[in-house]
């Protein structure tokens, strides 16, 4: 139950929606303000209509629901100027004739119950009533014979300009009788939905001698108020008859607009004079390449539509259509069409300006099959992999589709110099030219998005012309993103960013370069301030010796000592060395034997060899250290040597004699190990004092003073020359 004081307190109240519910009986209050009042699909016997209804003045679309409709149900709406009605009639059960004809609606829309036959009165008042009728499950089981024909004085009445039929389930004789009804009427537009015919199947077979068809085919060849008529998912349940009466039908209707969608139609015959048509949609059906073939008389078809048929030839297409003069638009899309170069050239109608070829299995041979004067081509969803060079140019074509197929670089513009729009998404683009808009400097606008696109040095480019474009790149920057590497995937081409330094190479090569040159100068500056020429020079001339003396004398490689210590000095400091040192450590018992150039060097053998084989004889390297000594290149030599047997020998054998002090900005670089040696070892400084000479002499010949090994002693000897060494090295600390 409804009742309308619940809602007296929303005075303001426009939209209430109650459909679908269980309501069969209301109680009516006045709701002044409401726009839209939908009680269908409910349980109410006779219309819902209260005298209340009759002063809701705003009141634009009425949805109601009834078992029964009278004439009187309407006479409190009757002056109301709405725009929609909506009737509902399930369990349908009475109609009183003329009861729609009360009502002052725009449009009217009547839905029916799926289980019962439908009250043709309905159909032939609702033509009278509204200038828009759309009526829901007309079904009718009854013989053809008992259908009831209007009368005379209300077909004069009807004032329906647009019918609209669906789900339709009738005998082809009852759909004819509707037609004829239809046809000579006021209605322009006829759409029919979900509609099944039956039969009988002789009277189509023997159609000549059936009055309802002679009627049609005279209405078809007379002029009417009909100008379109719209067929969508059209089944019949005849399975024989002579299908060239409905095509002869169909194709002799003289009007502007024939749609059949859905209709599983294999054939159309072309008209038999100049026909009228200017829109054909034949979608989705059967349809096959001898279709309208060498036909003469569709000079005034302006668009035609042929998607999801199965036409395979684009050659014979493009013959179809060569003889249709005013042909602007033609949809082949979703069709089963191939191009090659062995089915000779296309001859298209001179007026075609736009072309649907999408989703075919073209190749980039159709670029061979184009009008010339086509002005958009839409050929997505193929198998093209290029726009080949050398084709006809197309200077009228100002839009191209080539979304979702195998182009692996954006196409040039020399056969499309008028070109505009460019779409290329979902191809397998890694990396776009960057000359695209210097070759093509007419397009406004490209889509190039959902590419594979493989973020590197090359992509840089296009990046560099998006910014440069000035917002042509249709999409920017949501469709646009990396697909390789895989640790760049998902960035967005925006996000990505190499610099100047790693995509170009001459600039990279520089770089190199100068970093090359400045590192050789540096180490070159360190090799001159260290002095690593030398030293390796140095390391040279000791490998050179040690390797000659392995080979000549091998029975000098375990040579045991001859000496106590070798000296090394300058000769600026030779007095001190011959006056002072020698005779010092030379004289009384435990005879120390020095090792001096002048006088142990062999003729014959070059001074680094010299120097090699006295410090290896030696038990000690005694240096007399002085500012003259850090100048002597021979006193480098030898303690870089001496220097070279202490850490390959893991030796104690260096003494270090500070015979006058050396400021330290007086040592050369190169005399690193000895401010190194001078840093980490004790050494023995010349005293100034007499008193203290006795006591030097003593220490430094306690440290030279071994008993030397000859070439034949025991191991045992020399262990204890070890001690020996162990115990004066304490005596030095």
């Amino acid at each position: 139950e409804l009742d309308f004081s619940a809602f007296m307190f929303n005075q303001d109240l426009e939209y209430l929606d109650l459909s679908h519910n269980n309501i069969w009986t209301a109680y009516c209050q006045l709701l002044a303000r409401l726009r839209h009042l939908d009680l269908s699909f409910n349980k109410f016997t006779v219309l819902p209509i209260c005298q209340e209804f009759g002063i809701m003045f705003h009141l634009e679309y009425l949805g109601l629901s009834a078992m029964m409709i009278r004439r009187s149900d309407f006479r409190y709406v009757a002056h109301l100027q709405l725009d929609t009605v909506f009737l509902t009639l399930e369990d349908f059960s009475l109609y009183e004739p003329l009861s729609l004809t009360a009502l002052n609606t725009r449009s009217l829309h009547i839905v029916f119950a799926t289980n019962q036959n439908f009250n043709f009165s309905l159909l032939y008042d609702g033509m009278s009533t509204s200038e828009k009728l759309k009526i829901v499950n007309l079904r009718y089981t009854l013989s053809h014979k008992d259908f009831p024909s209007p009368s005379l004085e209300l077909q004069k009445k009807i004032k329906t300009t647009d019918l609209t039929l669906d789900t339709v389930d009738l005998e082809w004789t009852v759909i004819l009788q509707i037609f004829l009804l239809v046809w000579d009427s006021s209605v322009e537009h006829l759409t029919v939905r979900n509609l099944i015919f039956r039969g009988p199947v002789e009277e189509l077979t023997e159609y000549k001698h059936v009055p309802l068809l002679r009627s049609l085919e005279q209405l078809l060849s007379l002029g009417s108020s009909m100008k379109a008529l719209t067929l969508e998912r059209v089944r019949n349940k005849l399975y024989y008859f002579n299908q060239e009466i409905l095509y002869r039908q169909f194709s002799e209707m003289n009007i502007d607009s024939l749609t059949i969608h859905d209709a599983c139609m294999p054939h159309m015959l072309c008209p038999k004079k100049r026909s009228s048509f200017q829109y054909i949609n034949f979608s989705r059906n059967a349809l096959t390449d001898e279709l309208f073939q060498n036909c003469d008389t569709l000079a005034n078809l302006k668009i035609l539509i042929l998607h999801r048929n199965k036409f395979e030839s684009l050659s014979k297409v493009s013959f179809m259509t060569s003889r249709m003069k005013s042909l602007r638009y033609l949809d082949m899309s979703s069709n089963l069409l191939r191009n090659s170069r062995a089915e000779g050239r296309c001859q298209w109608a001179d007026s075609l300006a736009e072309l649907d070829l999408s989703s075919n299995q073209l190749t980039e041979a159709v670029f061979e099959c184009l009008p010339a004067n086509i002005n958009k081509v839409d050929l997505q969803n193929n198998q093209i992999a290029s726009v080949p060079k050398g084709i006809t140019e197309l200077h009228s074509l100002q839009e191209l589709n080539l979304a979702s197929n195998r182009l692996a670089d954006l196409p040039g513009c020399r056969a499309f110099t008028g070109l505009e729009i460019l779409n290329i998404e979902r191809n397998l683009i890694l990396t776009p030219s960057a000359d695209f808009f210097e070759t093509c400097p007419s397009v406004k606008e490209l889509q190039a998005g959902q590419n594979p696109f493989k973020c590197s040095c090359e992509l840089q480019d296009f990046l560099r012309l998006e910014r440069q474009s000035g917002g042509k790149l249709s999409g920017w920057p949501e469709a646009y993103v990396c697909k390789y590497p895989e640790d760049l995937s998902g960035t967005q081409l925006k996000d990505f960013h190499l610099t100047e330094l790693a995509c170009n190479t001459t600039l990279l090569l520089v770089t190199a370069l100068l970093l090359t040159l400045v590192l050789v100068a540096v180490v070159a500056f360190l090799c001159i301030y260290l002095d690593v020429p030398w030293y390796v020079r140095m390391l040279w001339q000791w490998t050179q010796t040690k390797r000659r003396a392995w080979h000549d004398c091998p029975e000098e490689r375990e040579t045991a000592l001859q000496f106590h210590a070798f000296i090394s000095y300058s000769e600026r400091d030779s007095l001190w060395v011959k006056n002072e040192l020698i005779p010092n450590l030379e004289k009384g018992e435990g005879c120390i034997q020095l090792c001096q150039h002048e006088r142990n060097f062999i003729p014959g053998k070059s001074i680094v060899e010299n120097i090699i084989n006295c410090i290896e004889k030696s038990y000690k390297s005694i240096f007399v250290l002085s500012p003259n000594f850090v100048q002597s290149e021979w006193c480098h030599y030898e303690l870089y040597f001496a220097h070279h047997r202490l850490f390959s020998e893991n030796s104690n054998s260096l003494i270090l004699i500070l015979l006058e002090p050396i400021p330290s900005y007086v040592i050369p670089a190169r005399y690193h190990k000895l401010k190194a040696l001078m840093a980490k070892r004790t050494y023995l400084e010349w005293p100034k004092e007499r008193s203290k000479h006795a006591l030097f002499w003593a220490n430094l010949r306690a440290v030279v003073n071994i008993k030397l090994l000859t070439s034949f002693e025991t191991d045992e000897e020399q262990s204890d020359v070890t001690s020996t060494s162990s115990i004066t090295q304490r005596l030095i600390k």
